[in-house]
């Protein structure tokens, strides 16, 4: 019986240091791969929803080949990837750094929609990420001047007029407020900057769902 429970203990010493030894063998670090090594492995991480290992995996392809020609699409996949999860400001992150190294690439529109459409989706709290939306809305302007024929026009007009709506929303339970609290000129200028962004106030519908994504659903 005393052999017998020698024999496990050294089988289970020896299962523990075989199981430390492949642990520390899966995290060896990789490096000086080719650049379609990185871009595959890329993909893979994503479609198997493990964004933060393809994170690091798109940095090994960037770092080891900053003029490789899949490197802007390593970058678009990965920002879609992380707009897709919700995760905004990692997309926009991902939309900033296309936009300064390849803004002369002809899809530099779409490119400029998509992180207008990612920061509108942002919004989680309607009345509360005004600055969010301020920048949002020069965004829209700058797009509608900078691409007037762009495919993509439309929908970032669409952007523009609920942003619009939000805005008056947010200004109109402002100067309800002011009118709770008994002071009329503050409920005025409230109720005058609301008009500026939207008269017709009686057709917007106050949102109880996210509606600013029902025009990608």
């Amino acid at each position: 019986m005393k052999k017998f429970f020698t024999y496990l203990t050294l089988l289970l010493a020896f299962g523990f240091l075989f199981l430390g030894c492949s642990s520390k063998k899966s995290t060896v670090q990789e490096y000086n791969k080719p650049a379609i090594y990185w871009y595959n492995k890329m993909i893979k991480q994503i479609s198997d929803y493990r964004l933060d290992e393809a994170d690091d995996t798109f940095t090994s392809l960037e770092s080891e080949h900053r003029n490789s020609p899949l490197l802007p699409s390593a970058m678009m996949i990965i920002a879609t990837a992380h707009m897709e999860e919700e995760e905004y400001q990692m997309a926009n992150y991902y939309f900033d750094e296309y936009l300064k190294r390849f803004s002369l690439q002809k899809d530099a529109d779409y490119i400029r929609y998509l992180k207008i459409k990612s920061n509108f989706l942002a919004f989680s709290r309607q009345f509360r990420e005004q600055s969010l939306l301020h920048d949002t809305l020069e965004q829209t302007n700058e797009f509608i001047t900078s691409y007037p024929r762009s495919e993509y026009i439309h929908l970032v007009q669409t952007i523009k007029s609920r942003l619009l709506m939000a805005q008056a929303l947010f200004n109109k339970e402002i100067a309800e407020l002011y009118g709770r609290l008994d002071k009329p000129e503050a409920q005025k200028i409230y109720e005058q900057k609301a008009a500026s962004k939207w008269q017709e106030h009686d057709k917007i519908e106050e949102p109880n769902t996210p509606w600013y994504r029902a025009i990608f659903e």
